[in-house]
């Protein structure tokens, strides 16, 4: 599975794209509470559909197909089991909030999530056997799939000979299919999300080797993991559209299941905001790992790249919001909840030296929160969250990619909402999700459809296309291609040779080596600008075409 690249059969003439299944232990029943967490219930789980999936390709199809799990296939944040003799110690907030990242402990993790998911091995291993290809390309819920150990422990469950083997890979964070597709899960691009170092994301703390999670991903797994009424795959299972369906769903559900979600939700973002900078000092991590050339070349052997597109992509990624306590507080409510608490403190202070004066009561300490809190609601309203707007980050760096990757289409996923569209010449696919997403407590109103990506050989002589389906069970459906053109104050200009697959990429990767400084430092200060009013025009489109036309011929 580690050998740099996979045996030499041609290339597959048909690649599916599929992300975020979300694979994760089966919740156990709660006779006293039937809805915690009732979406990760068996009932839910998509194994036996994607196995009839899987059928359904190796009849439509014809010669080798390439199966890419782009991303998020385990979700490593959700499992929360723990083993009756462990090993390894386990403190207090492990069992009530999962296990940390470690090796040992994240093999666990995997082997209680396969234990759960046998027809999905089972359509895995079929699939391989058949004379077909397996791509794991690391998301930001499964980034402990990095451990070598919990590589090996998944290809333990999938029990293949060697010569089977030899077809399964697993990806860093990207990989260039025949030399015309750049697939990417698209969490580095997403500050909230984004592993600070890819190449390399182990850290060392307090004796122990971690890897260094995202700030979502602690998110994940110390808030949601215990807030068994919201489901982490859907933003409008915890974000309501008013105030109101936030109190109806207060009355409805928390009142008598969680009525203590507040005080969860304050000790959950305490230890989330305290837990946030573990491994201190990743940006330095990072350039030094960034200096290995032998991890990169590794990295792009499985990529199907080079060393110098693996080092210029990582250049277009964003800065971690991890990094950035304001933004963490922000996103936390931790900002506004230490609003309120300063205006309770400053009013009951305030009534106790009254009383120095006058006789009042100490519950009049109402009367000055009761002024302070409009201005506390007016700050409140007015910070909005930047988690969205993060996300386009990913259609902000769509054209440098593909330039650099030397191709024209690139497929994504992580926002868990499919989509596909043309950018000017440049193809994006987003495969949306098939995790186990509702609306609802009930579990009665799926989100999202559960789609795929078929890059499909052409007529001779002509490139692959590529076409977003949706997964019927039975049956397939296309959905519609959105066309939209480059907004005409953002003109698009090749960076790059024009070249098709992996020719492009070469081509790229063979500039002149006295501009590859100049080009990197030029695509560093771009991606990394934030918060001064003369990088955010760097951090643009146009920004980074201007400052890559001075350094590029």
């Amino acid at each position: 599975m580690d050998a740099e690249r996979l045996p030499s059969q041609g290339s597959p003439r048909h690649t599916i794209v599929v992300s975020d299944l979300h694979l994760a232990e089966a919740e156990p029943s709660h006779p006293g509470n039937p809805l915690w967490k009732r979406y990760k219930r068996r009932s839910h789980f998509v194994d036996k559909s994607f196995k009839r999936f899987l059928e359904h390709l190796r009849e439509a199809a014809h010669g080798p197909l390439e199966l890419v799990f782009n991303g998020d296939v385990f979700d490593f944040d959700a499992t929360m089991a723990l083993p009756e003799r462990p090993p390894f110690g386990v403190s207090w907030l492990e069992r009530h909030r999962g296990l940390t990242a470690q090796q040992a402990k994240s093999r666990y993790k995997l082997s209680v999530i396969l234990e759960d998911h046998p027809v999905w091995v089972r359509a895995v291993r079929d699939w391989v056997l058949d004379g077909h290809r397996v791509v794991f390309v690391i998301g930001n819920h499964d980034l402990e799939l990095h451990w070598p150990a919990v590589r090996d422990e998944l290809m333990r469950w999938l029990a293949l000979p060697d010569d089977a083997a030899e077809r399964v890979r697993v990806c860093e964070w990207f990989y260039v299919s025949s030399g015309d597709t750049l697939i990417e899960h698209g969490n580095q691009y997403d500050p909230y999300c984004v592993c600070p170092s890819p190449i390399h994301p182990v850290v060392r703390k307090r004796g122990g080797e971690y890897v260094r999670l995202p700030f979502g991903n602690l998110a994940a797994r110390f808030m949601l993991n215990g807030m068994g009424l919201f489901n982490p795959h859907v933003d409008s299972s915890f974000i309501k559209a008013s105030f109101f369906e936030y109190v109806k769903f207060f009355y409805q559900y928390l009142m008598r299941i969680q009525p203590l979600l507040g005080w969860t939700w304050f000790w959950s973002s305490i230890v989330t905001f305290l837990l946030r900078a573990r491994g201190g000092g990743a940006a330095t991590g990072q350039a030094r790992a960034a200096r290995l050339r032998g991890p990169r070349r590794e990295i792009a052997a499985r990529a199907n790249a080079t060393p110098r597109v693996v080092r210029s992509l990582a250049r277009l990624h964003a800065h971690p919001a991890v990094l950035s306590p304001l933004k963490v507080m922000r996103e936390l409510w931790l900002d506004r909840a230490l609003l309120v608490v300063a205006a309770l403190l400053f009013s009951f202070e305030l009534t106790l030296l009254a009383k120095l004066f006058v006789q009042v009561p100490l519950t009049s300490f109402v009367a000055p929160f009761a002024v302070l809190m409009p201005w506390v609601i007016r700050y409140a309203r007015g910070v909005e969250s930047e988690n969205a707007e993060a996300q386009k980050g990913a259609l902000e760096k769509l054209d440098l990619s593909s330039q650099i990757a030397g191709v024209n289409r690139v497929v994504h996923g992580h926002t868990h909402h499919q989509m596909h569209r043309w950018i000017g010449d440049v193809e994006l696919i987003n495969t949306g999700t098939w995790s186990p997403a509702f609306h609802d407590v009930e579990c009665t109103q799926p989100f999202g459809l559960k789609c795929f990506a078929w890059i499909r050989p052409g007529e001779p002589g002509e490139a692959r296309h590529a076409t977003l389906f949706e997964w019927a069970d039975p049956g397939i459906r296309a959905l519609a291609v959105e066309r939209l053109p480059m907004p005409a104050d953002e003109p698009r200009t090749r960076l790059l040779p024009t070249r098709k697959g992996r020719q492009g990429a070469e081509a790229f990767a063979g500039a002149a080596p006295a501009l590859e400084p100049a080009a990197a430092a030029a695509i560093s200060l771009a991606s990394n600008a934030a918060g001064r009013t003369a990088k955010r025009a760097a951090h643009s489109r146009l920004g980074l075409t201007a400052l890559l036309r001075a350094v590029l011929p």
